[in-house]
């Protein structure tokens, strides 16, 4: 594979550890960025946002401590420019794991979407 797999995950989290579990298994060699310690920037962000096809706000951890601690009505209001600024700021309020591959970035796990997005077109 000639891009790097980069997985953005928190050791805390057993969705990480199944995610970087089943990369393993696959045989996919990768990366670990701790999201609490390095989260995306907002550069990273900004480049990631269109390639995951995702709204910016499914890229929050809804059930996560950091998005309680701020609250719902709060996130609500915030414009998307606060929204990467906070992502950017706290890992625990980004939805994880994150993969990062090429063109490819994939928010959350779901290991059919993973299977299809690191398997080489023939």
């Amino acid at each position: 594979m000639p891009n790097e797999v980069l997985v953005l995950a928190y050791a805390g989290c057993d969705t990480c550890r199944k995610a970087q579990k089943w990369l393993k298994e696959q045989g996919v060699a990768h990366r670990v960025r701790p999201i609490v310690e390095e989260p995306p920037t907002v550069a990273e962000l900004r480049q990631w946002l269109p390639l995951s096809g995702l709204p910016l706000r499914k890229w929050l951890n809804l059930s996560g401590q950091s998005y309680r601690a701020l609250g719902k009505a709060k996130v609500d209001a915030a414009s998307d420019a606060e929204l990467m600024s906070w992502l950017a700021a706290d890992g625990k309020l980004v939805k994880r794991p994150v993969l990062v591959s090429g063109s490819t970035v994939l928010v959350g796990f779901q290991p059919e979407a993973w299977a299809r997005a690191l398997t080489p077109a023939r």
